[in-house]
């Protein structure tokens, strides 16, 4: 029955994740707000309130290890199934802001939020602060710097001519979805790490996860079905800087959030060396692409990281 409840909670959180950034974007698309801007702040928040709103549930119902590893485990994901998927099913060349933006930032943000961890094993109010402000100051730089450059062809401008009742009631859905979806999923997953007696942290970081990256994954295929050249490291990247910063930096504001020391011995040692792990399967063997072979490694990996979790 726990597993019902954890998919159904999946399903929901979809559901929710879809028409929350089809109503924001009407929105913004109704107020003139430039396509560039909606691409940097509106979508790419949407898109992470799933994982922020089973973030918060998490923490305000005395689980921190899911409110932590939802996250943790969403970055590991990303990059070793999400990326490893859409290497081995189509051939990724990665452009020059990989090195220039995309990864430092990203392994920038991952640094930070270990060293904020192991301090004190708490995420504290002061902490998430920082981490939605520096995630402030990457969007206003971003946006500075891309001049009108960023790919921004999936926001649909049909969805200007939306109708204001529509918008209301993509709005009324997605925010029963996403309340109704965490519930399920959070309690979903409490309850099975008790009934399999495993920790909240395991489960979290593989299975809610999996879950919480669904629609990064299914974005993917579809693109690669469509044969469109929009699949790309850096939104993957951009996912994940999202993730800390505005998931775990607003969690942490509304209420700290503690640390448990196998997160910080395993989990987070697993998401800065597949960080790291991206970097050079970038640069090596053949520079700036990721194809079947190196995806196959990192799936490989990811599959041999999510045993040991178990184990």
């Amino acid at each position: 029955m726990n597993l019902f409840f954890i998919f159904f909670g999946f399903l929901l959180l979809v559901i929710g994740g879809e028409f929350i950034v089809r109503s924001s974007v009407a929105l913004s698309l109704k107020f003139n707000i430039s396509k560039l801007v909606i691409g940097m702040t509106v979508v790419a928040f949407a898109t992470s309130l799933p994982e922020l709103i089973v973030s918060i549930n998490a923490a305000l119902s005395n689980s921190p290890a899911i409110a932590i590893n939802n996250v943790i485990g969403s970055n590991i994901v990303n990059i070793a199934l999400v990326l490893s998927i859409i290497s081995i099913l189509s051939f990724i060349k990665v452009d020059k802001n990989f090195y220039r933006q995309d990864w430092p930032i990203m392994f920038g943000f991952s640094i930070l939020l270990t060293v904020f961890c192991i301090t004190d094993m708490v995420l504290n109010r002061v902490e998430g602060a920082i981490l939605v402000v520096s995630l402030l100051f990457f969007i206003y730089f971003s946006l500075k710097k891309s001049d009108n450059k960023l790919n921004i062809d999936d926001i649909d401008d049909k969805l200007v001519s939306t109708s204001n009742t529509k918008i209301i009631i993509w709005l009324l859905i997605s925010s029963v979805s996403l309340y109704f979806g965490a519930e399920f999923l959070v309690n979903g997953a409490v309850n099975f790490a008790k009934q399999i007696n495993i920790s909240e942290a395991v489960i979290s970081v593989s299975i809610v996860a999996i879950g919480t990256s669904i629609p990064e994954l299914a974005a993917s295929l579809i693109a690669i079905a469509k044969k469109e050249k929009g699949i790309s490291v850096g939104n993957l990247i951009g996912s994940n800087i999202f993730n800390i910063g505005s998931v775990l930096g607003i969690t942490a504001i509304i209420k700290p959030i503690q640390i448990a020391q196998e997160i910080i011995e395993r989990d987070i040692i697993w998401m800065l060396f597949f960080a790291l792990l991206l970097l050079f399967m970038v640069i090596l063997p053949r520079r700036n692409d990721l194809g079947k072979l190196k995806g196959f490694f990192m799936l490989l990996l990811y599959f041999v990281f999510i045993t040991l979790a178990f184990i």
